[in-house]
């Protein structure tokens, strides 16, 4: 029996619900390449952030304007063009050369948190070929006096800004850590969203505490992350008018079904390439294949959002009382 696995996502045929993820895989040529011939239905380029589009553009200015001392001391508190993979420019030619030597679509990535000018740039996305764009929303709030509602409010205006500037899909990518993420969702998707994309991770700082520094260390991601991002995803799924996708915990054909049981449209991997090579898609699709056709599913589309709310035979474990029976029912 033939499985039918296409998807729509974004606007977009995809030949499966795979896809790769944001991640510095797409900075090697020959990595794309091997991407998409392990089955790949799309690739997420990895994001190019706010402070990159704007330091360049501050370099730009800097330049033509050497004699204002003042700004070049204020100027060395942000990345270096050297902290990057990609600089704006490089990032555009880089979405060039993929665009020609691939056929699966390629979405963009852009990483902030204003409804600035950067925003712009979302135009030179799309120029460049992107047949989407992610919008991937980074908070750290630290001012005390800054409401919630205030943050959020910037965020949707990002959103908005970005949709006004250009014609292609977008995706926005958020994290967990909202009061109402329902409520958030909606307005994403009120101002001119296509999906929402969750969730993003974030590589929180380490302490030396010989050394009194602050380190940097990379954490890929583990399977057991995959359950925040299935609870949310049954929670939204046929609530809000957005398409979904996963991504953090996704590293086998199990998790990839349970995502789409729980209501993903398409599923994003990352970790397990970086820490297996591109090539491990290719057997995370296969036993994909083969689950669907050994449970005698003739369609992708007849396990999506089984388990969501809605369909499933147990809502009250999604919200309360899963918590309220693994506390009461523990023994040592």
């Amino acid at each position: 029996m033939s499985v039918q696995l296409q998807t729509s996502y974004l606007g977009l045929k995809l030949k499966n619900p795979l896809i790769v993820g944001a991640s510095p895989l797409v900075d090697y040529l020959n990595k794309v390449r091997e991407i998409e011939d392990s089955g790949a239905a799309a690739i997420v380029m990895h994001s190019l952030f706010e402070e990159q589009v704007e330091t360049t553009a501050a370099a730009s200015e800097s330049y033509l304007h050497s004699h204002e001392e003042t700004f070049a001391e204020a100027t060395s508190y942000f990345p270096s063009g050297l902290d990057f993979a990609l600089g704006p420019e490089r990032y555009l030619e880089q979405m060039r050369e993929i665009k020609k030597m691939v056929s699966i679509p390629l979405i963009g990535s852009l990483n902030g948190r204003t409804p600035g000018g950067w925003t712009g740039f979302a135009e030179d996305i799309e120029e460049a070929g992107a047949d989407a764009l992610e919008l991937n929303l980074y908070f750290q709030p630290t001012d005390p006096e800054t409401p919630a509602a205030v943050i959020e409010s910037e965020a949707i205006a990002t959103v908005r800004a970005v949709r006004e500037r250009i014609s292609i899909p977008i995706a926005v990518k958020i994290s967990p850590f909202f009061t109402s993420i329902p409520h958030f969702a909606r307005r994403i998707a009120d101002a001119g969203a296509t999906a929402l994309t969750l969730f993003n991770r974030f590589y929180q700082p380490d302490i030396d505490i010989e050394n009194l520094e602050t380190v940097s260390s990379l954490n890929l991601s583990e399977s057991s992350e995959l359950r925040l991002r299935l609870r949310w995803m049954a929670i939204l799924r046929d609530r809000i008018p957005i398409e979904l996708s996963c991504t953090g915990g996704v590293h086998s054909a199990e998790d990839a079904i349970k995502a789409i049981m729980a209501g993903a449209d398409t599923v994003q991997l990352v970790s397990c390439l970086l820490r297996n090579g591109p090539s491990h898609l290719a057997g995370v699709l296969s036993d994909l294949t083969k689950w669907l056709d050994e449970f005698e599913y003739t369609s992708i589309d007849d396990t999506r959002a089984s388990m969501s709310y809605r369909n499933t035979p147990n809502p009250e474990a999604i919200e309360r009382a899963n918590y309220l029976k693994i506390l009461q029912t523990w023994k040592p």
